[in-house]
């Protein structure tokens, strides 16, 4: 069996709390996604398919800038790097001040696409740092307790800027419609002046949590530059990063995985809306989905890996996502939309189990494997533009395009956990 050690491991539970505190604020702008959806359909008339370009924007940043940001992170270091990733997050935000104020759509999909691009340095620096600073076989829970974090901030963001941002949604929405000239005008700007605050907000916290990381002792985490094959007692020489078909296996589950998260908690407001569900009411049904998702991450911090191994758990989490998803489309009520919450379950113990499976035994090229893990968020992007092109370009059912979009992906991580991540391993 192959082996893999962090060096200098850091001390003390300060730097998994930085990091938790990282994964908050993660999921607080990743999320706010679920309620900008909608918000924009109300503020600009989109269809689904304009509409979607939100996450596309949001994802599609981590696929160009993750081995950008792996380089970053090698010049400057994980501290350093965190840092500049908040600066760039707090800029991203403040790019929706003058796009609300030209309501420009386009202008907000540049803001959302620089928090991305932050969002990929800062996931590139973190997901590596808390798989390294202790046992790798534990990895997956420290990353749910992370994941906790995270998926708090998502429950909680609908919630907040859905009160904030959807407020009077329908009757808004008539008015706008009947309004003319002048008053359609003044319509459109007080609606989409309801971002100015909010995102002033977070711009400033986030600038002050970088000066806060600046005078924290965050020790740096650096891995062994090669791997010991512990069945021949010798270390093993890798030259290329292409001699781990695992990682790129991996990289590809992150992908689909990451497609199925957002169909299931981004999406989920626009599924319920074609099931006849309000739009108050739609616009924070993310709320449960991620409440079914910190509730398998608690378990998953009692289970991983006293009673259950990473790669079982994620087994179970693809079996689920499979029998869900199939329910979600059986069944033609506005039940259904419960399964669709209940596919935060399914995924909530995927990430703390693909990413450390992913980069498992890459020795000195843990860094850049890392990155392309996380370009594999990219997924989230694609995943729904896919939902829509089915369903309104094709013209098929909402329920049957759902299916043909998720239902491959859980299949798919079902291999990873079967099969996928031992490619290349002498793994027992």
């Amino acid at each position: 069996m192959l082996n893999q050690t962090a060096q200098n491991p850091s001390r003390g539970p300060k730097p998994l709390v930085i990091i938790c505190i990282l994964f908050f604020i993660f999921g607080f702008v990743t999320w706010a996604n679920g309620t900008l959806i909608p918000f924009f359909k109300l503020s600009f008339g989109l269809s689904n398919l304009q509409a979607f370009f939100v996450t596309f924007a949001s994802y599609m940043a981590y696929f160009f800038l993750a081995l950008p940001s792996s380089w970053i992170l090698k010049k400057v270091g994980f501290k350093n790097g965190i840092i500049l990733g908040l600066v760039i997050l707090g800029l991203g935000s403040l790019i929706f001040i003058p796009a609300a104020q030209t309501r420009t759509f386009g202008l907000f999909l540049t803001g959302i696409f620089v928090q991305g691009a932050a969002l990929a340095l800062l996931q590139t620096a973190s997901n590596p740092y808390l798989t390294i600073i202790g046992p790798i076989e534990s990895a997956a829970k420290r990353i749910s307790m992370a994941g906790i974090c995270n998926k708090f901030a998502g429950m909680i963001v609908p919630l907040i800027m859905g009160s904030l941002f959807l407020k009077n949604a329908s009757e808004v929405e008539k008015k706008i419609q009947e309004a003319t000239g002048a008053v359609h005008e003044q319509l459109l700007n007080d609606v989409l002046g309801r971002v100015n605050m909010p995102y002033i907000i977070l711009a400033i916290v986030f600038c002050l949590f970088a000066v806060l990381i600046k005078f924290t002792d965050l020790p740096e985490v650096e891995v062994e530059e090669d791997v010991v094959d512990e069945s021949k007692g010798a270390v093993v020489k890798h030259q290329s990063i292409f001699q781990f078909p695992h990682l790129f296996l991996g990289a590809l589950c992150i992908f689909v995985y990451v497609g199925a998260e957002v169909m299931a908690g981004d999406i989920i407001g626009i599924y319920g809306r074609e099931l006849g569900i309000s739009v108050e009411i739609s616009g924070k049904l993310t709320s449960i989905t991620l409440f079914s998702m910190l509730i398998g991450y608690i378990i998953g911090i009692i289970a991983i890996p006293k009673y259950i191994s990473q790669q079982k758990a994620l087994r179970i989490c693809a079996i689920l996502g499979i029998i869900f998803t199939l329910l979600s489309f059986i069944i033609s009520s506005w039940f259904a939309v419960i399964f669709v919450a209940l596919l935060g379950l399914a995924n909530s113990l995927m990430w703390p189990a693909i990413f450390p499976l992913g980069i498992s035994h890459l020795g000195k090229f843990t860094k850049i494997g890392s990155a392309i893990m996380i370009m594999g968020i990219a997924g989230g992007a694609l995943m729904p533009l896919l939902y829509a092109f089915l369903n309104e370009k094709l013209h098929i059912n909402f329920q049957l395009a759902f299916l043909l979009t998720v239902l491959p992906c859980y299949l798919y991580i079902l291999f990873f956990a079967i099969k996928g991540h031992k490619a290349g391993l002498k793994l027992k």
